[in-house]
């Protein structure tokens, strides 16, 4: 069933290729979800790349009943962000998802087929 889609929000300002081209998107697999304590919302994802893994904190407990149901999925990330400390743990990367922004429930961004892990997106 599809949600509908609040007023669509408007463009973001025009970047040149440039910027974009900065943004390190890859295809990784989240091995495992697990707690942070004292968190809220946060959870720590351990993802696979291929040939490194990476620790990414993200905030899907309240959007998701079981955040573990993501293990062994396959999603897009942002890998070369500065590491970020969240609750006490390390974060190195982002996690895209569609829809928090428009305050939708939220669901991964996902290649159509299984590609191998660290496939840049772009």
């Amino acid at each position: 069933m599809t949600q509908a889609m609040p007023a669509a929000a408007p463009v973001k300002a025009q970047i040149n290729i440039a910027v974009l081209e900065q943004i390190d998107v890859r295809v990784g697999t989240v091995e495992s979800v697990s707690p942070i304590e004292g968190a809220d919302k946060l959870v720590k994802l351990e993802v696979n790349f291929g040939n490194f893994m990476r620790t990414i904190v993200v905030g899907l407990k309240l959007e998701r009943a079981n955040p573990r149901e993501i293990e062994g999925k396959q999603a897009l990330f942002v890998v070369n962000l500065a590491p970020r400390r969240m609750r006490g743990v390390v974060s190195e990367g982002m996690l895209f998802d569609i829809g928090y922004a428009d305050g939708i429930a939220p669901v991964l961004a996902v290649p159509e087929l299984p590609v191998p892990n660290g496939a840049r997106a772009g």
